[in-house]
């Protein structure tokens, strides 16, 4: 009988990255079974863990258990091999990956589900037809012959068509729910949005299209215990669908055979805590360990999907050009900020938002919320900035004082360090100005605000002016009249590795809500490689020169890379121990800190990851006072 079991203990530290063995009490003999969570005493304390295997015998004099905390093994093998492949690709260790992966227990949704659950027996799923949208997709009659076959480990990149709202090839929550319908027959389903509007988007459109209660849905805005119900739903086989934000990319569907992702580019992609992974490159790993087909789609692609194409491990799914000529909108750019006094809303968008206004309603997209969220000193043009913390100043309203963003102090008498004057000028006006702004312009019209804190999801087709903030778009009925790109050069000005690319996804989003043939009016150059793939809806032409630039400059993705920030003695010591054959940049200043950005080439990417961790190892094991922070393909080099 086995005596021992190997358990992953819920600590982060990086030298404690490997599992334990502990002693199996003999009152605990037929609880103790891999995948269950139990508590173990580590280092005098209580701490969490997973039981991975059994063991007859162990080399070591062995603690005991203290607990088996669940009824059921929560961790599959599956999950179990990829979590330790996530964490090995991002230099992390897999207690933090596991955090991430199984929510938390609660007591009473386990017990319900397990009692709900026994027996357990599969659900059974009718055939579904290919929805007819997907003939107007050049490859999409390919993508569901495979999806329907025997083996169905397809990886594409399907770029979304615009108008949903009049024709179905754009409606892309009802392509996305077609895709699991068809696949789920035969296979597990998991598909992972960005945030909560998307999630309520898709889960309407599964629920039309698998009926009510057919699949499970993960998400931390569900409260612990609904959360926990769903995923013992998708854990115990009750549904074959999963559908959820970041973290779902982890969930344990039975059979898993097609992964989905909406909006790659989408930062709430990127898990913050340690170790940083991303949903995208989980689910790639997922779909390769498993053999399962991959689909990724969006309205645009990223340099990583880009990439996909070009190493041609993935096959592209597009529009046909017929279609894009029939329901597109039509792309104005209009620049007239080279002229002295020129108004913020230029003749051509203020024409294209009077006619829209004659047919519908107008969607008016800025870069930022708030009143005046930044300012800058009228004479010579330095940012204006708290002298108690440096922090920027902004103005909440009209006749209102400045105030830090960063302290919260007002500072009514503001002087310029730079040269003395007193006067303020707006670098950028955000959502609640630009809405009182066109509230004169176009006296009358109702104009509605979205964004922050208050975000709508959805508005009539009557006349109305609609000013919102990237992502926070309502979707309107019939589709916009008109759509309003302001501000467009406060997004081409950004000193970012992704700014080109995360402008060209805002922009493509709010386009693909006006009518076709609506005018899109973007306020810049026409110039723009974003503005010339916006005028001939071909986003991919875009991703395929970014991709390229990108390269030539030995930059990500066409390299793996790394961020370390800490301070002097930190950067210097990882320094030291990073490989010679490693190209390092820097280091650079950041606040009181210093950061280095390392890359390799892809096919050096394992050893990268794997110095990195020694790296960490080492510096846990001495326990280093200097701070250190290891970032392995962060998001974008230009975050702080």
């Amino acid at each position: 009988m086995t005596s021992v079991a190997r358990v992953a203990v819920d600590v982060s530290l990086p030298h404690l990255d490997r599992v334990f063995d502990y002693a199996i009490p003999e009152s605990m003999s037929a609880a103790a079974q891999p995948g269950r969570r139990v508590r173990v005493r580590f280092s005098g304390r209580l701490v969490d863990g997973f039981i991975l295997d059994l063991a007859d015998s162990s080399g070591h004099r062995l603690q005991p258990l203290q607990r088996v905390v669940t009824e059921y093994p929560v961790l599959t093998p599956e999950i179990l091999r990829l979590s330790r492949v996530v964490a090995d690709r991002y230099a992390g260790s897999l207690a933090d990956v596991l955090r991430a992966a199984i929510p938390p227990r609660h007591a009473r949704a386990e017990a319900a589900a397990l009692r709900a659950a026994d027996p357990v027996s599969p659900v059974a799923l009718p055939a579904t037809e290919p929805a007819e949208a997907w003939a107007s997709y050049v490859g999409g009659a390919a993508l569901l012959t495979r999806l329907r076959g025997e083996r169905a480990d397809v990886h594409a990149v399907l770029t979304c068509a615009p108008g949903g709202a009049v024709d179905p090839a754009g409606d892309w929550p009802a392509l996305l729910a077609n895709l699991a319908a068809v696949a789920a027959p035969a296979r597990g389903v998991v598909i992972v949005v960005p945030d909560a509007r998307d999630l309520r988007r898709v889960d309407a459109a599964l629920t039309r299209e698998l009926g009510p209660g057919r699949h499970a849905i993960l998400s931390a805005d569900l409260g612990p215990q609904r959360r926990y119900s769903q995923f013992l739903s998708a854990l115990t086989g009750r549904v074959r669908v999963v559908l959820g934000t970041r973290a779902a990319a982890f969930a344990p569907i039975a059979d898993p055979g097609l992964f989905v992702l909406w909006d790659d580019g989408d930062e709430s992609l990127s898990e913050p805590h340690a170790p940083g992974w991303h949903a995208r490159e989980v689910l790639a790993l997922r779909a390769h360990l498993c053999g399962g087909a991959l689909v990724a789609a969006g309205f645009t692609r990223t340099a990583e999907t880009q990439l996909w194409l070009d190493t041609r491990w993935a096959a592209p799914i597009t529009p046909r050009r017929d279609l894009l000529r029939r329901i597109a909108p039509r792309v104005v750019a209009d620049d007239a900020s080279h002229d002295a006094g020129a108004a913020r809303l230029p003749h051509r968008a203020w024409e294209a938002a009077k006619e829209g206004l004659a047919r519908g309603p107008v969607l008016v997209q800025v870069a930022r919320r708030g009143y005046v969220p930044a300012l800058a000193c009228q004479d010579c043009r330095a940012a204006a900035r708290c002298a108690a913390c440096s922090g920027p100043l902004a103005v909440a309203g009209t006749g209102s004082v400045p105030v830090c963003r960063w302290c919260g102090d007002a500072v009514p008498r503001w002087r310029c360090p730079s040269c003395g004057s007193a006067r303020l000028r707006a670098v950028t006006i955000g959502s609640r100005r630009t809405a009182e702004e066109l509230g004169r312009v176009f006296p009358g019209v109702p104009v509605l605000s979205s964004g922050g804190d208050h975000v709508i999801d959805e508005v009539a087709a009557d006349p109305a002016l609609v000013v919102a903030t990237p992502g926070a778009e309502p979707i309107a009925a019939g589709g916009y009249a008109a759509v309003l790109i302001l501000d467009a050069h406060a997004h081409l000005l950004r000193v970012a590795l992704r700014a080109g690319e995360d402008t060209a996804r805002r922009w493509f989003a709010a386009a693909a809500l006006a009518r076709p043939a609506a005018t899109v009016a973007v306020t810049t150059e026409a110039g723009s490689p974003v503005v010339q793939a916006l005028v001939r809806w071909d986003p991919g032409w875009l991703a395929q020169r970014e991709l390229a630039e990108r390269a030539e400059l030995g930059l990500p993705p066409a390299v793996r890379s790394a961020m370390l920030t800490g301070t002097p003695a930190a950067i210097a010591d990882a320094a030291a121990r990073l490989p010679d054959d490693l190209r390092v940049l820097g280091p650079l200043p950041v606040g009181d800190r210093l950061r280095l950005l390392v890359t390799a080439p892809r096919s050096s990417g394992d050893d990268l990851t794997r110095a990195l961790h020694a790296i960490s190892a080492t510096r846990s094991a001495r326990k280093d006072p200097e701070p250190l922070v290891i970032s392995v393909d962060p998001l974008d080099w230009g975050a702080d």
